[in-house]
């Protein structure tokens, strides 16, 4: 989560040091791409930036932090085991069997938001993060364990597509692997300034508004509204638009929430395009203090209804330490969430290909992890 204290400390300190042109800063829009994305209805012409559809939310959540004191608890305090003292378990994944046609979905989650997926034959790669960190340098926000497979592992990758320019979803040595590849990237209004600026011609990136969609051979790609921010330094925030997916197959559709805190668009999604085989909705690095832009776990359970999802897989756990909650608690609060609101929750391992159209074995592997 690039909303918590931690990563406000990091980028006010890298401001002011010899690091200030660090590449995996990115580079914000500029010239006719600023021009062209200034006329949507999400950009504010007097603030100059992106917002929210409560404009002012941004505000009123910074207000309420005492960054001191979230400082200080995020080295000194917070839960005991925010990290895991050993290897969690993960699966080869075998992508002969992974690319064979199938009339169902197939996806690989890696950890984090990073996941793969295949529907109707499109391969499709979201938030891809396989460098040692979620940050501009890798001695900070490390992960926990190396990514399951190598990217040189990957199979050809159709569409890349990112919910936003965070680090730990839009990772620069990740898509620097991809320059010399035939892989387009699709974003929200913006985020391909970023990748443009680390060798991506510029002809395989497509960036869309919420609401917008595309169409890849049969499948439909839509921008969603979520409720969240950007910026990848304490200079240019929210000059780049945040979002959701809703990918349209030709027999199933899922979602992916990217980063959001609750509103009314889960239901409107929900509405719009639902019921969902899979919804992807982020349940970690989270806080009541800053729950505007990341969902609580009871939040995630009733977004996954609003949704009319009919599987929910949690995301956005389970590889960095952004938050002040123990690794496994997203996953413990949100099964009991799943047990009240009767979800069907599906916990696979990192690397384990899940199908949509055949029965999966999944366990609650974190629980041998609990008393350690």
């Amino acid at each position: 989560m690039q909303s918590n204290f931690l990563f406000t400390i990091l980028l006010i300190v890298m401001n002011f040091t010899v690091f200030n042109n660090c590449s995996a800063f990115g580079k914000d829009p500029f010239g006719a791409h600023q021009e062209k994305i200034q006329k949507s209805p999400n950009f504010d012409s007097t603030k100059e930036q992106f917002v929210n559809r409560r404009p002012n939310i941004l505000d009123e959540m910074r207000e309420k932090q005492n960054m001191l004191s979230l400082t200080w608890k995020f080295f000194f305090g917070g839960s005991d085991y925010k990290t895991p003292t050993e290897k969690l378990p993960e699966v080869k994944p075998d992508m002969v069997e992974f690319l064979k046609p199938s009339d169902g979905i197939k996806f690989i989650w890696f950890g984090h938001s990073s996941f793969l997926v295949n529907i109707d034959g499109k391969i499709l790669l979201f938030d891809p993060v396989f460098s040692e960190s979620a940050a501009p340098f890798s001695f900070i926000v490390k992960r926990f364990q190396d990514a399951v497979i190598k990217l040189e592992e990957l199979p050809n990758i159709d569409y890349i597509i990112i919910s936003h320019d965070h680090y730990d979803h839009l990772d620069m040595e990740t898509i620097q692997f991809f320059a010399e590849k035939q892989t387009k990237f699709i974003t929200p209004l913006g985020v391909t300034s970023h990748i443009k600026d680390w060798g991506i011609a510029e002809d395989r990136l497509m960036e869309l508004d919420w609401w917008e969609s595309l169409n890849i051979g049969g499948v439909e790609i839509v921008c969603t509204p979520a409720q969240h921010f950007s910026g990848r330094k304490c200079s240019n925030g929210n000059k780049t638009l945040w979002g959701s997916w809703v990918i349209i197959g030709k027999s199933e559709r899922f979602y992916f929430s990217g980063d959001s805190g609750y509103d009314v668009h889960f239901k409107n999604i929900g509405d719009k395009y639902g019921p969902f085989e899979i919804a992807f909705i982020e349940n970690g690095q989270y806080n009541e203090l800053w729950r505007e832009v990341h969902v609580l776990p009871e939040e995630t359970g009733q977004a996954f209804l609003d949704l009319k999802g009919k599987r929910l897989v949690p995301v956005h756990w389970g590889m960095f330490d952004l938050s002040l909650h123990s690794w496994y608690e997203p996953i413990e609060e949100l099964e009991k969430q799943a047990e009240l609101k009767n979800i069907n929750l599906l916990t696979p391992k990192f690397g384990q290909i899940v199908y949509t159209k055949r029965d999966n074995i999944f366990e609650r592997w974190w629980k041998a992890f609990l008393s350690n």
